[in-house]
């Protein structure tokens, strides 16, 4: 099974975006932390800059 990693890193916004990004999750109920990263991977997709997922195969 291949091992999916996670890396932290400290992101420093305003207050004003903060409240924003925060009501923004609670109304598709998600936490903070997941709906930034599902506003970057869109951020992502949309610029076709996601990386290409690796064919699994079978065991």
């Amino acid at each position: 099974m291949a091992e999916k990693t996670t890396k932290s890193f400290i992101l420093r916004v305003d207050a004003e975006t903060m409240n924003a990004i925060e009501a923004w999750a609670a109304d598709e109920f998600r936490s903070t932390n997941g709906q930034l990263q599902w506003i970057i991977t869109e951020a992502l997709r949309k610029a076709k800059r996601l990386p290409k997922k690796k064919n699994q195969q079978p065991m």
